[in-house]
């Protein structure tokens, strides 16, 4: 079976492609579909935009497609940034000016809990959707460290670690990630379909 993943974050494409591996499934990108949708992202939450990037693009290209809706959430700002995670600081998205904006936010903050959130979407070729999550807990950190990952990595301390995912190593981040939980529910819950073809949800 082939299956479309459809985000243009080359980041979180590579990370999709490391983590995910289902026997007899073959992963393509945006890179392999002819014209695929710039998908504007409105939603509210993380739900509704992995839906709508799943259901666009699947239509485009008549095909099974993933899609991925992930941030960061800080208690201490009620959630924020949340579902504008890539966007925080304005457009165009920039890391760097993201993560000065969250620290200014906080500032001297001393409840600094937070979580990575991913929302994955599976749709059939018309565009009917599913969807799993899956999050890690951790803190933010009082400063910038490590080079490792994008985004808010440097800034995220997982719990039972004391480096953040800018500091460990891929691979460790990669088993215990956000994405990585939501992948792992992915695998579970639409088994039979990555392992058998179908038309749509309801093909049989």
């Amino acid at each position: 079976m082939k299956l479309l993943i459809a985000t243009s974050n080359a980041h979180k494409l590579k990370e999709i492609l490391t983590i995910f591996s289902v026997d007899g499934l073959q992963l393509l990108s945006l890179r392999d579909v002819q014209d695929a949708p710039d998908v504007f992202e409105d939603g509210n939450t993380f739900d509704a935009n992995a839906r709508l990037k799943a259901s666009t693009v699947a239509k485009h290209a008549e095909m099974w497609t993933l899609a991925d809706d992930s941030g960061l959430e800080v208690d201490a700002l009620r959630g924020a940034p949340g579902v504008i995670s890539a966007r925080y600081a304005g457009e165009p998205s920039d890391d760097a000016r993201n993560n000065t904006k969250l620290f200014a936010e906080l500032g001297a903050t001393k409840v600094r809990s937070a979580r990575f959130r991913c929302v994955l979407a599976l749709s059939d070729p018309r565009g009917i959707c599913e969807t799993v999550e899956g999050h890690c807990e951790g803190h933010i950190a009082e400063a910038e460290r490590g080079e490792n990952g994008f985004g808010y990595d440097p800034l995220f301390i997982p719990v039972g670690y004391t480096e953040t995912f800018g500091e460990l190593e891929p691979a460790v981040k990669n088993g215990m990630s956000h994405r990585f939980c939501a992948l792992q529910h992915a695998r579970e819950k639409w088994s039979a379909i990555f392992q058998n073809e179908r038309e749509s949800w309801n093909a049989y």
